[in-house]
């Protein structure tokens, strides 16, 4: 088992003092190597699960076990190692840094685990994304598309047991959708790392074999009503 999460709970309070309720999740596992497309409505807690999953977040009840490691219970630092070292994560938004190139990106991704960057492994991963001409370049002379590219390499750097992709096609134009789709899905099958890859977009989650709907396991309102 890859992922498990169960009996997980999490909630935000309001400048008003009210709390409002984001995720009450009873249970959720994905297998090694399998993947997922998760869709939800905006604003449905899709984000903030992704977060808990990483363990940027922690919950406020329930376990969150990754490759059979309940995260929720390490300390900060803990997790944080934990992350680096067995989770990878492609932003919407790249979060690459400007000043360094494509290459440096992505060896800096590995600079946070244990195990001393792999230059030779960090290009392999560039020329697998179809950047290797353009391993020296800084993000600023970088097409939108070859930026998320590079993010899914960084991601990918750690050779993590666990990617998570936050929509990761939704600031690539359409020319550029099906090939990120297919390269992180093709990456993480290559390697048997398992994938979930939150969308709301249905032509993105109907390429993939399972498709799970949060509202169909998160009932944040129960917990609500629970505490009223």
């Amino acid at each position: 088992m890859s992922l498990l999460l169960e009996n997980v709970r999490r909630a935000y309070r309001n400048p008003d003092g009210t709390v409002l309720p984001v995720l009450n999740i009873e249970r959720y596992e994905l297998g090694q190597g399998e993947q997922a497309a998760l869709v939800g409505a905006s604003g449905g807690g899709k984000t903030t699960l992704l977060n808990v999953v990483s363990g940027i977040l922690t919950p406020h009840s329930g376990r969150v076990i990754v490759s059979g490691t309940d995260i929720s219970r390490l300390p900060e630092v803990v997790r944080d190692r934990f992350r680096a070292e067995k989770i990878g994560f492609v932003f919407q938004t790249f979060n690459l840094l400007p000043g360094l190139t494509a290459l440096e990106n992505v060896l800096l991704g590995m600079t946070f685990s244990r195990s001393r960057p792999d230059r030779a492994f960090a290009e392999s991963l560039l020329e697998r994304v179809g950047l290797k001409d353009r391993r020296h370049h800084r993000p600023g002379r970088l097409s939108v598309g070859e930026q998320q590219r590079v993010s899914v390499a960084r991601a990918l750097a750690n050779r993590p047991a666990l990617l998570l992709a936050d929509e990761p096609t939704a600031n690539v134009d359409p020319a550029n959708q099906d090939l990120i789709l297919h390269l992180i899905r093709d990456t993480c099958r290559e390697h048997q790392v398992t994938l979930l890859m939150v969308t709301h977009a249905m032509e993105v989650a109907e390429q993939f074999e399972r498709v799970d709907r949060l509202q169909d396991f998160n009932h944040p309102q129960i917990a609500s009503e629970a505490t009223a």
